[in-house]
């Protein structure tokens, strides 16, 4: 899962300093049409126009959701019209992103989810019923702590491989071979989720007694040995969600220990509970146990690293103590400075894409609403050390 993270930051500091300084416009909600070539492809999209930078660059929202980062060089033609954005309708989105799949998917459609599979129906069901209820307590939980938040713009996509070679030659050319490691993932700029079948891989052989129902697959994947990447499929839809209604906006310099402190805070679900986050809110145990170990060498300048800069979450050294750190510390925020850390978020939220702020103006930002670090770090060290 960490590498998913960092290889997600890489694709995102790379994107943003391809010349984007200076010069924004303000976002549009006009109808555009660019053409521009990709490679060998001409492509046409029609969209909202987010960023335009200086240079000519363009940053624009797909009708589907799919940012698009347009250099100079690549681009043939832009013109706009009268109408206001429309994003597609959940069937036209359908068709488009079937269309870039391989032949054999299928399409499960729930309230907020279009989720496109080829493997069994019944885990298709499953899934649904999983980002269902993780959306249902996620924003229950914010807007019971008087957050305001949006409704999706757009069908939330999810797409779920039978096969798990499958899975790895499709998202090759997003991942790398870092896909090897990563279960699933969600792409900040696709805005979608990319997973294959997990009772693939932790069913360890046990044939389902009636085939695969949800009774078997909520048996495989409540195993101890599942509950790791059933949560890394958790923490990415957490991601999806968080992008998509308001608590984050995609491509700002929101800092990834609150990115990534939000996710591990949702990602355990209960899969015993109809419900499925009956202990949302309780203590995360893998992150707090690594945060305990980290503890016997945490230096004194910890806290003030982690609100720097991103790079601990990026070096495969330290990422694992940096998401143990994020946990930790969105956990204490949460219960002792509620109203302080929404303040924070809320703020977080107006950012514009693309501006990333300097490590100077990210520790201001959070001394504004916390005050001196040192006395929040004394504080947070001596809540956690009471935990159990």
């Amino acid at each position: 899962m960490y590498q998913l993270c960092i290889n997600r930051s890489v694709l995102y500091r790379a994107v943003i300093v391809i010349a984007w300084i200076a010069s924004l416009a303000a976002r549009s909600e006009a109808m555009e049409q660019v053409t521009f070539h990709r490679g060998e492809k001409t492509l046409e999209v029609e969209g909202r126009m987010l960023v335009e930078a200086k240079d000519g660059g363009l940053l624009l929202l797909g009708r589907d959701g799919v940012i698009w980062a347009v250099q100079p060089n690549e681009l043939l033609q832009r013109k706009s019209d009268e109408r206001p954005f429309q994003p597609f309708s959940r069937e036209e989105v359908s068709k488009l992103v079937s269309a870039g799949l391989p032949q054999g998917f299928r399409v499960h459609h729930t309230t907020h989810y279009l989720i496109f599979y080829d493997t069994t129906s019944a885990y298709a069901q499953w899934c649904g019923s999983l980002f269902e209820r993780l959306y249902m307590a996620f924003t229950n939980f914010w807007v019971r702590k008087g957050f305001e938040l949006s409704s999706p713009e757009f069908p939330l996509v999810a797409i779920v491989f039978a096969d798990r070679n499958a899975y790895l030659n499709f998202s090759r050319p997003e991942l790398g071979e870092a896909g090897e490691t990563i279960v699933g993932y969600y792409g900040l700029m696709s805005n979608r989720i990319t997973m294959y079948d997990l009772t693939g891989i932790e069913s360890q052989g046990q044939r389902p007694p009636h085939g695969r129902t949800t009774a078997w697959i909520n048996h495989v994947l409540s195993q101890p040995n599942a509950l790791r990447t059933v949560a890394t499929i958790v923490h990415e839809a957490t991601h999806q969600i968080a992008f998509n209604v308001g608590l984050h906006t995609r491509l700002s310099d929101c800092p990834l220990w609150v990115s990534e402190g939000i996710a591990v805070f949702f990602e355990t679900p209960d899969l015993s509970s109809t419900k499925g986050w009956s202990g949302l809110g309780a203590v995360n145990r893998p992150r707090f146990e690594r945060f305990q170990q980290y503890l016997a060498q945490r230096p004194t300048d910890s806290l003030e690293t982690l609100l720097r800069n991103d790079s601990r979450f990026r070096d495969p050294q330290q990422s694992l103590d940096a998401y143990a750190e994020a946990w930790a510390l969105t956990y204490f925020l949460l219960h002792q400075r509620q109203k302080q850390y929404c303040a924070y978020l809320a703020r977080l939220r107006q950012k514009t894409p693309l501006v990333e702020e300097g490590e100077a103006a990210r520790l201001e930002e959070f001394r504004r609403e916390f005050g001196d670090l040192k006395a929040l770090d004394a504080e947070f060290l001596r809540y956690i050390s009471r935990l159990r």
